[in-house]
């Protein structure tokens, strides 16, 4: 049995992928209460006392475009500072494998579509989230550079959009799926006739279901070494995970309110930002190790419906 250490394991990625281990491999996890990861001392004090195998890294300080906007100072600093301590510790305790997570707004803002792992750093950012994305940059080429120089195994994946259970509802941080499903289930609650949305509704998204992206994760974490390094190559050593399809947030929004059975008048406020307009991602690397998503939107967001 493997050993492994799920930071962030209460999240919306880090409960599905600790669900889908807990039964082959030892795993270790802890609360914030008890370790806040921001400490260097007290992360490279409990990697020492477990000397674990594996990490998935996937506690992280996250938000939509208004809490990106509001509070770039915590979001640049409390991520810099997770993921250099955890990296540092694994390293300095001989962790054999990491999996960092990123995110798809490392990307520049006007990239080609579909959005390749080679176009890093390619252009300018998206400026509502830039703090939170040099962030994960910097988390990525910490692994890349790692691996490079020390010829260790840290890997690191590229997720588009993600939604699922354990998301985050708070009116001003939850992403744009939880924020939209709150918001109708309100309206449709207290009969409403209209809901407004952020932006003018053109922007394009794509979308995939946590537990379709912990499979991939997964799967990504067990190929061997040589396979892993040899899709990535010794720059941009990292792997893009998408659904393969995005719709626009008017779409989104008609089609949460057609799952909710909710009839409603769908208003879009133009002074809000928009985001990137469009930021679909290039997966063809997960062919060549047979991953595809399984859960479509329309399933994705009922089954989320259903428990709300």
């Amino acid at each position: 049995m493997k050993k492994i250490f799920i930071a962030g394991h209460k999240g919306m990625v880090g409960s599905v992928i600790l669900n889908k281990l807990i039964k082959r491999n030892k795993i270790y996890t802890i609360d914030k209460n008890k370790l806040n990861l921001i400490d260097q001392n007290k992360t490279l004090n409990y990697f020492k006392k477990n000397k674990f195998d594996q990490v998935y890294m996937c506690a992280a300080k996250v938000g939509g475009i208004y809490a990106n906007s509001k509070y770039p100072a915590d979001f640049i600093y409390n991520n810099l500072q997770i993921q250099n301590n955890c990296i540092i510790s694994a390293y300095k305790t001989g962790v054999k494998r990491i999996l960092f997570l990123g995110s798809s707004c490392i990307y520049p803002k006007k990239s080609k579509i579909p959005i390749k792992e080679n176009y890093l750093l390619s252009g300018k950012l998206e400026t509502t989230n830039e703090a939170y994305a040099i962030a994960k940059i910097a988390g990525l080429k910490l692994c890349e550079s790692f691996n490079n120089q020390y010829k260790t195994d840290y890997r690191t994946v590229m997720p588009t959009n993600l939604y699922g259970p354990n998301d985050n509802y708070d009116d001003k941080n939850s992403h744009v799926i939880a924020a939209l499903i709150k918001k109708i289930q309100y309206a449709k609650m207290k009969k409403k006739k209209k809901i407004t949305v952020w932006g003018d509704g053109l922007s394009k998204r794509e979308f995939l279901h946590s537990n379709d992206f912990a499979d991939a994760c997964i799967k990504i974490m067990n190929i061997s070494k040589k396979k892993y390094f040899n899709l990535t190559g010794k720059t941009n050593q990292f792997i893009n995970i998408g659904y393969g399809k995005d719709i626009t947030i008017k779409s989104l929004a008609k089609l949460i309110c057609k799952i909710a059975n909710y009839n409603c008048k769908i208003e879009f406020d133009k002074r809000k930002p928009n985001g990137t307009f469009r930021k679909l991602i290039d997966s063809s690397k997960l062919k060549e190790i047979n991953w595809s998503p399984k859960i479509s939107l329309e399933e994705g967001i009922k089954s989320i419906l259903d428990n709300y």
